[in-house]
């Protein structure tokens, strides 16, 4: 008595298609998303100098708030006047409520009214979580 094999597909075979297109879609999401971040730090601006700092690390979405020489305000390489900083900053927190950081990077040539100016906005917006950022 012979014995019939089959010899179709077998049941543990996987296509590997669906996997490799997940982790090109992932490469491409974090690819993308990192170069925003990086977009936001590219303004050229000289921070001023820490003797004692501690990091503090915050959870939510971090914006960086620019303040150059001149005392303009720029978020996101976006130029701001002082009534838009406001408005801007309101609206991200309305958007995020309690978990927003700021980071202000103003130059150390700045106008330090200017830097009172984003520190007062960020208050009006309830926003408590900010920072300045030193080297």
């Amino acid at each position: 008595m012979a014995v019939k094999l089959n010899k179709g597909l077998s049941a543990g075979a996987l296509s590997m298609t669906p996997l490799i297109d997940v982790v090109f879609l992932l490469l491409i999401f974090f690819l993308v998303a990192s170069r925003f971040e990086q977009e936001e730090r590219q303004m050229d601006v000289t921070l001023p100098q820490a003797a004692e700092a501690a990091p503090t690390v915050f959870p939510g979405q971090e914006v960086f708030v620019t303040v150059t020489p001149d005392g303009t305000y720029y978020i996101a390489g976006e130029k701001l006047s002082a009534n838009m900083l406001r408005t801007r900053l309101k609206a991200l927190y309305q958007a995020n409520p309690g978990k927003q950081k700021v980071t202000i990077r103003a130059d150390s040539q700045s106008n330090s009214g200017a830097l009172v100016t984003v520190l007062d906005a960020c208050n009006q917006a309830n926003i408590r979580n900010y920072s300045i950022a030193t080297e």
